[in-house]
């Protein structure tokens, strides 16, 4: 990761907004500010309805969230969601695509931003397919193959929302960690990285294939 390793990376295994509160609280309590939301990976979808979810979870944990609809790779170019992403402490990616999250962000300035946070000392944290997507090598959800992903953390990868996978995509991916790590993060589990002490630290039912 580039600049000078202060911030905190949180990988969450699903239900963004809706099952984490607990660990999102201890999360909340190190950064000032309101919470970027991108739901960016649920473009063809409805990213609408994770903007209403985000805002009543603001509600419960009592912090403002400022929607950052940035949905295709032309918008992440756009100076006025740099802009805006420029002024965050805390940024939350979510939505179920990560194919399309990696393309609409990688080399952008919209990515270069949301590096930024970490550098300036802030938050960013992804959940479910999209925490997938924040890895290098990511786990591609057509089959549990590896494919390559954002790298804002490298050398692993994690396989999402694990408990939904079918036997036979479990045991695709499982079986590539001989080669790379794999962290298996079942819905309502997570991994937060603290930069300044490159430290992971587990919360829930985190299992780990390979050497990580």
């Amino acid at each position: 990761m580039a600049g000078d390793r202060s911030g905190t990376v949180a990988l969450f295994g699903g239900s963004p907004f809706l099952g984490n509160d607990d660990i999102d609280r201890l999360l909340l309590k190190g950064c000032n500010g309101p919470v970027g939301v991108l739901p960016t990976a649920d473009a063809f979808e409805e990213p609408q309805l994770l903007i209403s979810s985000a805002e009543q979870w603001g509600e419960r944990l009592g912090v403002e969230v400022v929607p950052v609809m940035a949905l295709t790779r032309g918008q992440s170019s756009d100076p006025s969601f740099v802009a805006l992403v420029d002024t965050l402490e805390m940024v939350w990616l979510v939505g179920d695509s990560p194919i399309h999250l990696r393309t609409s962000l990688k080399d952008t300035p919209l990515w270069a931003s949301i590096h930024a946070v970490l550098d300036r000392g802030g938050l960013v944290a992804a959940v479910g397919a999209s925490a997938a997507a924040m890895c290098d090598p990511m786990t591609d959800p057509r089959g549990g193959a590896f494919t390559f992903g954002l790298g804002l953390v490298e050398g692993f990868a994690v396989l999402t929302e694990s408990e939904t996978w079918a036997t036979e995509q479990l045991q695709r991916a499982q079986h590539l960690s001989a080669e790379v790590p794999l962290v298996e993060l079942p819905t309502g589990s997570a991994i937060v990285l603290d930069r300044s002490r490159g430290e992971w630290q587990r919360f829930g039912d985190v299992t780990v294939h390979g050497n990580w």
